[in-house]
């Protein structure tokens, strides 16, 4: 009798399974070792592409504003199609994917070549860092660096403000009456209402000021008339009603900071702080291009306002966003965040507002107050000494700029002075 042993296909198939699988396990393992080593310098090619592309549009820019100065062409505000383009895209999102992408830890080896790639392209000056390159993880890390002691001398003279950033000067002038504007460019202004918002201080110091001149302008130019509010109770003599005006004059400055610029804020002044806004809005790129074809281009994107006193009056600096600035950072108030996730970019939105406590923040001419991600807008105003010295009808100012449109800024630099009268 025989007996049929039947073959030993299941338990080998069944060894077949178990040997696959555990080969595909471990190719697995070893396919995700290789990935996990592979994320880093994929995200490190992905931040070299985009520096590649920002240098060779950066080169594109300078060399078509170099051939208009030396055309003796200044640029004129003409919105283009692209200007409209710009607001269908995401930009507040492609910001935030930027700062993520320049958060990324690049390996040790490899960050003094690509910082010194960086600062070529960009024309920034790595020997005022403060730390070795090696220190810097990431290219945000760069961006924010601080200097080497010293690197920023503050003038000292107590009758001038100083530069609170280094950058270009695209602005600079008075502002008379209410519903002053500031000009972006030639053929286009904007209302400093508008930057600063609703709530600003300096609504009142315009009228206070346009209702003086107003008065003064309709003084009798005879001497010899009397009345009873021009005369003084310390003294029986007369005096002059423009004698007891305030001499102040309110002006604003502009400084545009390059990619390749120093990123941090200083004071201009000694002053002291009394309220923050923040308004949520876009962030359109802020180039020579975006200026003068986008209407209220820093009305528009997203900015910290911070406002007070100094000696002379009003002060208010305007730290304004733009493309792939994915935060403005407060140093008094580092809890803030912008470009938030979610948040609203309508015009007609009320801004966040913040009065510090207490009285005020004090804080000293040339004392590091905010810094910003990438190139970006700073806009100062602020009250200065004017006489009222009138000579055919006009008023010479005691306050003077040091500089002019098209000046380089480093912090520090005085932009403007006044003698004592």
């Amino acid at each position: 009798m025989r007996f049929r042993v039947p073959p030993p296909w299941p338990l080998l198939a069944s060894h077949h399974l178990r040997r696959c699988r555990c080969r595909r396990l471990h190719a697995s393992a070893n396919s995700g070792g290789r990935q996990g080593n592979f994320i880093l310098p994929g995200a490190t090619a992905a931040t070299i592409l985009m520096l590649g592309i920002l240098h060779a549009r950066r080169m594109y820019d300078d060399k078509k504003v170099a051939q208009m100065k030396e055309k003796g062409i200044e640029p004129e505000f003409s919105p283009d199609l692209k200007a409209s383009f710009l607001r269908l895209l995401p930009l507040r999102s492609m910001s935030r994917l930027w700062g993520s992408l320049m958060e990324v830890e690049l390996p040790v080896f490899m960050r003094p070549a690509i910082y010194k790639a960086w600062a070529r392209a960009f024309h920034s000056n790595l020997q005022e860092a403060a730390l070795p390159l090696e220190e810097y993880p990431s290219l945000q890390a760069l961006f924010i660096r601080s200097l080497k002691e010293g690197s920023r001398p503050i003038d000292a003279d107590p009758n001038c403000l100083v530069s609170p950033v280094d950058g270009e000067v695209l602005r600079i002038g008075e502002l008379r009456g209410p519903g002053t504007m500031i000009e972006q460019v030639k053929g286009f202004s904007y209302s400093a209402a508008s930057l600063l918002g609703a709530s600003s201080s300096l609504h009142g110091v315009e009228l206070d000021d346009f209702s003086r001149e107003h008065t003064e302008q309709n003084i009798p130019t005879d001497s010899n008339a009397k009345s009873w509010w021009r005369v003084s109770v310390a003294s029986p003599k007369l005096r002059d009603r423009t004698l007891l005006s305030p001499k102040k004059g309110i002006f604003y400055c502009v400084i545009y900071l390059h990619p390749g610029d120093y990123h941090r804020v200083h004071s201009p002044v000694d002053w002291h702080i009394i309220k923050r806004r923040h308004f949520s809005g876009h962030l359109f790129p802020q180039n020579e291009r975006a200026v003068r074809t986008i209407r209220n281009l820093y009305v528009e994107n997203e900015r910290v306002v911070l406002e007070g006193q100094w000696k002379e009056g009003f002060v208010a600096i305007a730290a304004i966003g733009a493309t792939n600035v994915g935060s403005i950072k407060l140093l008094i108030e580092p809890e803030l965040r912008t470009n938030k996730a979610g948040s609203k970019i309508l015009s007609s939105q009320t801004p966040d507002e913040r009065f510090y406590e207490g009285t005020s923040v004090m804080v000293k001419k040339g004392e590091e107050i905010a810094g910003f991600n990438m190139g970006s807008t700073v806009v100062m105003v602020f009250e200065a000494p004017v006489s009222k010295a009138r000579e055919e009808g006009t008023v010479t100012s005691d306050f003077n700029f040091c500089i002019k449109a098209g000046d380089k800024m480093r912090v520090g630099e005085a932009i403007g002075r006044w003698s004592e009268s």
